[in-house]
């Protein structure tokens, strides 16, 4: 680590990484770096340990991730993750001081009065360093797209799919860790998972007729009583260490959600059956899986893909924005995520894939089960007019098919392509953007994420679709959590925007 902080800390080299854009495309290219690095004698030793580990069967991680980073992740290789981070924060610290100290009175766009009324949609006004939503690409994780997650992120052995821990990693440091950090946090998750028994009975004498999120949300509050932040800032911790007691809680709360969520399932739709027991062998997938009473390899794959695709989705969605709205005030990760899945329960938010099955159902039984492009027409056009919405297409921020559905669509074309419940969200792909083009009144006519999600699970036999908001609950507190880390470790303030009365202003307008 010592020699690779030298390296990086040479001007000439911080030029060529700079000048090149942190980004090579071919193997080649890297080649040709490597040869330039070594004209550095400070450099030579590092150039060559790259070069020799730089083998065939690391081609693709090459090509895809920026090479600054995959000298890191070579450097730190069998680092735990708190370690990476901790060596990150103040570089980062320092980096958003010197920016905000050149550019802090940069505008960064305008507010108009439709916006404030509209959701706030376009308002550039949250920082979010875990992933960024772009309009045509969609998401990235740290800079990666969803495939090149699936190229570069470890997979299980004897698997495909990335598994959530690497993408977790990346979030948190913004690096591609190696197998062996993956297999470390899934052990380190595994060491956390207990439950408090305080919280077992609270979940074992909860009604199954509640619903499946009140209990999570519920479940999560009550975590809050073993709260290593909250228990720090009482004693006067000082705010330089907040991001350290955060990152411990987060840590526990992630390690703990599986059992949470498998409990409740086993409680809810199995009437108590089932074992809690944590697998040290198994990652975090696995484990869950194996909680909720499931066997098939095929769906703890799909339960890998799952939890990492829905993980994160910039910062301004409910959930998101929740979580880092109520940890503003230092509520501690349990409060701040409970209330960001009360947000996620909501069905604009977290149960859209559920009413697309219920569309789905009904579409089934009013035209069949393989109905013909003139029915699909037909019955969409009789949803739109009835002043309803297709739902599982459109999307507030972007304008292209969502690449998490495109995902899960490849993920169905491998495993179950005769599904007849793919085939027909496979037919109305095809039927419902130009229709949605045609009425002019729609800016995204494609699909969204919520689109596809709930077939998947159907198939693999979770037919419970009120459960389906708490996979989606596991799933996002990997990015939320990372990014209340970053909150507290960037020292950001309590969240206090300006809010105005319409009397206010129409009197502010007139005055123009």
């Amino acid at each position: 680590m010592a020699l690779l902080n030298k390296f990086l800390a040479q001007s000439h080299v911080r030029t060529l990484f700079t000048s090149r854009n942190n980004n090579f495309k071919d193997s080649a290219a890297c080649g040709n770096l490597l040869k330039e690095i070594k004209t550095s004698a400070n450099a030579a030793e590092l150039a060559v340990t790259i070069e020799e580990q730089s083998n065939v069967e690391d081609a693709n991680l090459i090509q895809k991730v920026p090479l600054v980073n995959y000298v890191r992740q070579l450097s730190s290789d069998g680092a735990s993750l708190r370690d990476v981070l901790s060596a990150k924060i103040p570089q980062e610290q320092e980096r958003v001081k010197a920016f905000r100290k050149e550019f802090g009175a940069t505008k960064m766009g305008e507010t108009t009065i439709d916006m404030m009324y509209g959701g706030m949609r376009g308002i550039r006004a949250l920082v979010t360093e875990t992933s960024v939503l772009d309009a045509d690409e969609g998401i990235r994780f740290r800079g990666l797209s969803i495939p090149e997650c699936q190229k570069v992120l470890p997979a299980a052995n004897g698997g495909t799919e990335p598994l959530p821990e690497g993408l977790f990693w990346l979030l948190l440091t913004g690096e591609v860790p190696s197998k062996a950090q993956v297999q470390q946090l899934s052990q380190e998750w595994a060491d956390r998972a207990a439950l408090p028994q305080h919280v077992v009975t609270m979940l074992n004498n909860m009604p199954t007729t509640l619903h499946p999120m009140s209990q999570f949300a519920a479940a999560v509050t009550a975590l809050n009583h073993d709260s290593k932040f909250a228990k720090a800032y009482s004693e006067g911790v000082h705010k330089s260490k907040y991001w350290e007691y955060v990152y411990e809680d987060s840590m526990d709360l992630i390690a703990k959600l599986p059992v949470v969520a498998a409990t409740i399932y086993c409680n809810t739709y199995r009437g108590g059956k089932g074992s809690r027991s944590i697998d040290s062998n198994l990652d975090w997938s696995a484990n869950f899986v194996k909680m909720l009473g499931y066997d098939s390899p095929e769906f703890t794959e799909l339960m890998r893909l799952y939890l990492t695709i829905h993980s994160d989705h910039e910062g301004g969605n409910v959930s998101a924005h929740t979580v880092h709205l109520v940890g503003s005030a230092l509520s501690d990760p349990y409060l701040s995520f409970a209330a960001g899945m009360n947000g996620l329960a909501g069905p604009l938010h977290g149960l859209a894939n559920q009413e697309v099955l219920v569309w789905l159902r009904k579409l089934q039984r009013e035209a069949g089960n393989n109905p013909s492009e003139e029915q699909l027409k037909e019955y969409i056009w009789k949803t739109l007019k009835s002043g309803q919405v297709v739902p599982g297409y459109g999307h507030a921020v972007l304008r292209k098919t969502d690449p998490r559905y495109t995902c899960q669509r490849e993920f169905a074309l491998k495993h179950l392509p005769d599904d007849e419940l793919f085939q027909l969200v496979s037919k109305i792909y095809k039927v419902v953007p130009p229709i949605l083009t045609e009425t002019g009144k729609v800016k995204n006519p494609w699909p969204n994420v919520d689109a596809h999600s709930g077939v998947l699970l159907q198939y693999y036999g979770m037919k419970e679709m009120n459960y389906y908001t708490v996979l989606f609950g596991v799933s996002r507190a990997l990015g939320v959590l990372a990014s209340l880390v970053w909150d507290r470790a960037l020292g950001l303030p309590i969240e206090r925007p300006k809010s105005f009365s319409t009397d206010m202003l129409v009197n502010m307008t007139k005055k123009k």
